[in-house]
C-alpha cells in the first residue's frame, strides 16, 4: 500500500509586529487527531500522521518553538518507515527569529530525512512566499486562488489529489518558477474585484492546457521583510515548453496589472471612516482597523484606534461596537468586578506600544465569556453606546456567533469596527456599507511607511518607476 506521510507547521507571521509566537500559540495535532483534519483522505491510502502545528498569525515564532516543532516532524519522519509521499501542508509566510526563509529551511531538513525521491507535495495560502530554495525542494506545489480563502480546503485536497495520482501514474513533474517583483496587501489583491478577479481567472485557463497538472499565482506576503517576500509563479506538468511558456504569461499578466491593483474598499483615516459612516442611513455599518488585524500578523494590543473612539463623542452616542483588543490584566479585572460593576483599566498597548500605549478605560462590565474556545476569556467594557470587546488571548470576530455570545447584536448596531483587513464572508453579508480604516499598527497597509530594508529592491511599489523585468521561468531542478 501506498504510505503518505503528513506535515506541516502554518502561521503568518509580521516581522514589524512585536508580538513573539510560542509554542502556546499553536494548536499541535499528531496521530488520529491529525488525520480527523481532513476529510478527503483516500482510503486505499496508508496515511501516516506525523506533526501538524497552526497558529493564528502573528508575530515571529521564536526559535525554540520553531526548534521544538521542526525537531519532532524529524523524529517522527525518522521512525516512521519508508514513505512514498509526503503532504506538507504549510502557509509560506511564516518567519521566525534569526531566518529568512523559514519554509525552505523546514523541507530541506525533512528532505535530509527522506531523501530525493520521497513525493512531496505542499498546499499553501496565497499569501505565502515562494522562494527557489522551497520550489526546488518540492514536487508538487499549489496555492488557494481566491480571496478570501473560501476554496482552503479545496486547494489541500487538490494538493492531496494531485499527490496521489503522481505516485500511482506519472511520477515527478516537472516545474516552472519566476519571481514578479511585486510587494502588494491581501486588501489590494482580492479576488472579489478586478485585476485580481480577472488575473487568477488565468490559473484556471492554464491549468487546463495539455502538458499542465497545476499553475499557481502566489501575492506573497507584504508584512514580513524578507528577500522572498514577493509574488511568484509556479506551472507544474510533463511539458516543458508548455509550463514555462505559461509561468511567464502569468508572471507577466500579473506585472501588467499592478498599477490597477486597489484597495477592495474605500479607504481614509479613521476619523474620516467613522464620519462617512454616522453621515450614511446604512446600518450596521462596518468600519476594517486595518492595522492590528490580527489575521493579518498583528498584535492585537494595538490600542490607538480604541483611544481615537473614545474621543468622539458621536461614536459614544451610537451603538457601536469595537472588536477587538487583547489585554489579559483588563480582562482579569473586568471579571474580578462582574457583570454590571464599573471598573477602570489600562487596555492595550503592552505587546505593541509604538502607535498608542495603554489606554485608560473607565467602563461597565457588560458581558463575560470565561469559556471562548480562542479567546480563552472575553468581556465587554460598555462606555456609553460604545462596546468593546477585551480578550484574554487573541481573536479574531469574524463569525456573527462571535459577537452572539457576548450578548452583542452587531446587524442592530449602528458602527461595527472590526480589527480585520477585506470581511470576511459572514460579516461582508451582514455590511449594509462598510471602509476600510487605514490605522498603524504591525500589518499596517501603507507599506511605504512601514521601512522594508530587507526585500529585494528594486521593487514594485517602493520603486514605482523600475524597469520593467524579464520573466525567464527557472524549469529545472
Amino acid at each position: 500500500m501506498t504510505r503518505i506521510g503528513i506535515a506541516g507547521i502554518a502561521i503568518e507571521s509580521s516581522t514589524f509586529s512585536p508580538h513573539r509566537t510560542t509554542v502556546d500559540d499553536f494548536r499541535v495535532t499528531r496521530g488520529s487527531d491529525l488525520l480527523a483534519r481532513y476529510s478527503f483522505l483516500d482510503p486505499s491510502v496508508e496515511w501516516v500522521p506525523l506533526l501538524h502545528a497552526v497558529s493564528l498569525p502573528g508575530g515571529a515564532v521564536t526559535e525554540q518553538t520553531y526548534a521544538a516543532l521542526s525537531e519532532e516532524i524529524y523524529a517522527r519522519l525518522r521512525s516512521c518507515g519508508p514513505l512514498d509521499g509526503l503532504f506538507f501542508d504549510i502557509h509560506g509566510a511564516m518567519s521566525v527569529v534569526g531566518r529568512v526563509d523559514v519554509e525552505a529551511d523546514l523541507i530541506e531538513g525533512i528532505r535530509a530525512v527522506i531523501g530525493p525521491d520521497v513525493l512531496v507535495s505542499a498546499s499553501m495560502d496565497l499569501h505565502g512566499n515562494v522562494s527557489h530554495r522551497l520550489a526546488r525542494a518540492l514536487d508538487l506545489i499549489t496555492c488557494y486562488r481566491k480571496a478570501p480563502h473560501t476554496d482552503a480546503w479545496d486547494t489541500r485536497e487538490r494538493a492531496v489529489r494531485n499527490l496521489v495520482d503522481r505516485l500511482r501514474d506519472g511520477g515527478k513533474p516537472l516545474k516552472a518558477w519566476v519571481q514578479v517583483p511585486v510587494l502588494l496587501p491581501g486588501e489590494k489583491t482580492s479576488t472579489r474585484i478586478e485585476p485580481a478577479r480577472g488575473v487568477y481567472a488565468l490559473v484556471d485557463e492554464v491549468e487546463a492546457l495539455p502538458g499542465v497538472l497545476d499553475a499557481a499565482i502566489w501575492v506573497g506576503y507584504a508584512w514580513a521583510d524578507e528577500p522572498r517576500c514577493q509574488a511568484a509563479i509556479v506551472v507544474t506538468g510533463d511539458d516543458l515548453s508548455v509550463i514555462t511558456a505559461q509561468a511567464s504569461r502569468l508572471a507577466q499578466a500579473y506585472w501588467d496589472a499592478r498599477r490597477d491593483f486597489a484597495f477592495v474598499a474605500p479607504t481614509g483615516s479613521l476619523a474620516e471612516c467613522v464620519t462617512q459612516a454616522l453621515a450614511s442611513s446604512a446600518r450596521p455599518f462596518f468600519i476594517s482597523d486595518s492595522g492590528d488585524n490580527p489575521t493579518a500578523g498583528g498584535a492585537g494590543d494595538t490600542s490607538w484606534s480604541l483611544r481615537e473612539l473614545l474621543g468622539m463623542p458621536s461614536v459614544l452616542a451610537q451603538y457601536t461596537i469595537y472588536a477587538q483588543i487583547v489585554d489579559p490584566a483588563a480582562t482579569a479585572a473586568a471579571v474580578r468586578a462582574g457583570i454590571g460593576q464599573q471598573v477602570t483599566v489600562s487596555v492595550g498597548g503592552h505587546i505593541d506600544s509604538g502607535p498608542c500605549g495603554p489606554v485608560p478605560v473607565t467602563a461597565v462590565v457588560e458581558a463575560i465569556d470565561a469559556n471562548d474556545p480562542v479567546a480563552g476569556v472575553a468581556v465587554v467594557l460598555g462606555v456609553r453606546g460604545l462596546k468593546v470587546i477585551v480578550t484574554e488571548r487573541r481573536k479574531p470576530y469574524h463569525l456573527e456567533s462571535d459577537f452572539l455570545d457576548l450578548g452583542l447584536s452587531p446587524r442592530t448596531a449602528d458602527l461595527v469596527i472590526v480589527k480585520i483587513g477585506y470581511l470576511e464572508p459572514e460579516l461582508y453579508d451582514m455590511a449594509a456599507d462598510w471602509l476600510l480604516a487605514l490605522t498603524p499598527g504591525g500589518v499596517d497597509q501603507d507599506l511605504l511607511r512601514l521601512g522594508h530594508v530587507g526585500i529585494q529592491r528594486p521593487m514594485f511599489p517602493f520603486d514605482a518607476d523600475m524597469p520593467p523585468p524579464s520573466f525567464t521561468p527557472v524549469s529545472t531542478w
